[in-house]
């Protein structure tokens, strides 16, 4: 795919020996508060339209797909926790990766693994999980890829095969196994708890707060994630094989900065809160970047068959 705008030095590579130790050492500084901080403000949000929604307040339904885009995108607290960088200390991490991951249908333990295999072998396609499931190759494929029907399908089906003991996917090690079948078990049983007293109250709170907008949320997420590594060369350079999408700061705040995705790629242990300070170091390299999220599917569109 064409389209993106070449900033590199021709001929030269960042490293990140060319940083100072003093700047190294503030860019993988990592904030509790800063993580709190963020999280209230996502959190926050989604609270208070869920509340609003409840209410039942004049034109509610129009709250819904906001409600859904700010519910789906705790994908992005999640990832920034199994990583780690969200928070300074672990247990804070690993909390927020749990709640959300289950908010978001994706147990955090299997995800991690997952993810550090992505990270290993991006754009990789034999080797690199998210490419499992090929890209969309035609417009129809884009379409039903960005209706979030096959996400849904994928993690449904993953959920009873990681709950039954029958996973057997090779990012996952043999003494991770059964975490996972744990994780999905615990997770599942909590979902049935949830429906069953929702059920048993008659509460109508998960279906218009969570339930209905996470499928209307859904689309913008895969539209999001779709951006980072479509129509980037299949090479082992995270400078070629990434994409950073220049966009909003609403966007960078919901997405905890990681439009700046190269910059995650070429030093995962950045905190989210640093990538903007990261990316003013590596801009001038950067191959693959683009401006706005229309544009990079603009562009995806015009490519497919």
């Amino acid at each position: 795919m064409a389209g993106s705008r070449a900033l590199n030095k021709p001929g030269e590579k960042f490293s990140i020996t060319t940083l100072s130790k003093a700047q190294r050492q503030k860019l993988l500084a990592r904030s509790n508060g800063r993580g709190a901080l963020h999280l209230a403000g996502h959190a926050g949000l989604v609270l208070i339209i869920g509340g609003l929604i409840q209410a039942r307040i004049a034109y509610w339904p129009l709250l819904l797909l906001p409600q859904g885009i700010l519910v789906m995108f705790l994908f992005c607290a999640m990832h920034e926790s199994i990583h780690r960088t969200a928070f300074r200390t672990k247990w804070c991490n690993d909390v927020v990766a749990t709640v959300c991951g289950w908010l978001v249908l994706l147990p955090p333990i299997w995800f991690r693994h997952f993810h550090i295999y992505h990270h290993r072998f991006t754009n990789d396609p034999t080797r690199d999980p998210e490419l499992a499931a090929a890209k969309p190759n035609s417009r129809g494929a884009y379409l039903l890829h960005l209706s979030g029907l096959p996400t849904w399908w994928f993690r449904i089906r993953s959920f009873a095969g990681n709950a039954l003991g029958r996973n057997r996917e090779k990012f996952i090690p043999n003494k991770a196994r059964a975490s996972v079948v744990t994780e999905a078990r615990l997770c599942i049983g909590l979902y049935v708890t949830a429906f069953a007293g929702a059920l048993a109250l008659g509460s109508d709170l998960l279906l218009w707060t969570w339930v209905i907008p996470a499928l209307l949320g859904q689309p913008f997420l895969r539209a999001y994630l779709l951006a980072e590594h479509t129509g980037c060369a299949e090479v082992a350079d995270m400078f070629v094989n990434t994409r950073t999408t220049y966009t909003s700061a609403l966007v960078r705040f919901i997405a905890w900065n990681m439009p700046y995705h190269i910059e995650h790629h070429a030093l995962q242990t950045v905190p989210f809160h640093k990538l903007a300070a990261f990316h003013r170091h590596t801009r001038p390299y950067l191959k693959v970047t683009e401006n706005g999220y229309l544009n990079v599917h603009r562009k995806i569109w015009a490519g497919l068959d």
